[in-house]
């Protein structure tokens, strides 16, 4: 007999018009902390962070953060690296409560779609996560700030945030947080649009063809 999964509900803005003026989107731009990079098997979320993007500007008032209880020790060094220590997911919500959460908080905003900073390790967490609880991963629009630097600056191969950042002149909050990464990507991803914007690309079907996610990568 087969059992049918259940589809985690991951309602954005849809339907948004391709000549929709980037200034009138609004993006929910997040990042995540996991306790190691193998994502598919052994290691888990612990902390998400996010804030709200209105065209060209950050609002910081806007902002979510949660850890996430991953069931599963925090290593030594990825405590020293991101400062989450056990004590601090204990009594955290999970991964499944976690995800809902962030995207109540994009839906209630109204978000036109995710934008992360290598947002393909991010949606592949959440897929891996929600798999584990035999939840199937509809994934959201989503946009990466890799493949816009890609068209504003092609010679760059590198993935690091903060290099970035620097690179283009964007403030940098703390390093290995989810919501102070989250916050350096926001400004980013700002600064890139401006950058898109003097380029010409000042549309949602511009954003959609130079810097979307296609779910066809998240079907691995």
């Amino acid at each position: 007999m087969m059992f049918l999964r259940k589809t985690l509900p991951t309602k954005l803005v849809d339907d948004i018009p391709l000549s929709t003026p980037i200034e009138e989107l609004t993006f929910t731009v997040f990042d995540t902390e996991t306790t190691g990079f193998d994502i598919a098997k052994t290691d888990r979320l612990i902390e998400i962070g996010a804030v709200q993007v209105k065209g060209y500007t950050v609002h910081e008032q806007k902002t979510f953060q949660t850890y996430v209880n991953p069931s599963r020790q925090i290593s030594r060094e990825i405590t020293q690296l991101t400062e989450i220590t056990n004590e601090h997911v204990f009594d955290a919500p999970t991964a499944q409560q976690a995800i809902e959460q962030l995207m109540n908080m994009a839906t209630a905003e109204n978000s036109t779609c995710l934008v992360g900073h290598y947002v393909t390790f991010d949606l592949y967490a959440f897929k891996y996560e929600l798999k584990r609880q035999k939840l199937n991963w509809k994934q959201p629009k989503a946009l990466d700030t890799l493949n816009l630097i890609g068209y504003i600056a092609p010679s760059y191969d590198m993935r690091d945030l903060e290099k970035y950042a620097r690179e283009f002149g964007t403030r940098i909050y703390r390093r290995h947080s989810a919501l102070g990464d989250a916050l350096t990507t926001a400004y980013l991803f700002t600064e890139l649009l401006e950058m898109c914007r003097d380029r010409g690309k000042t549309t949602w079907g511009d954003l959609l063809q130079i810097g979307s996610v296609g779910a066809d990568t998240m079907s691995r």
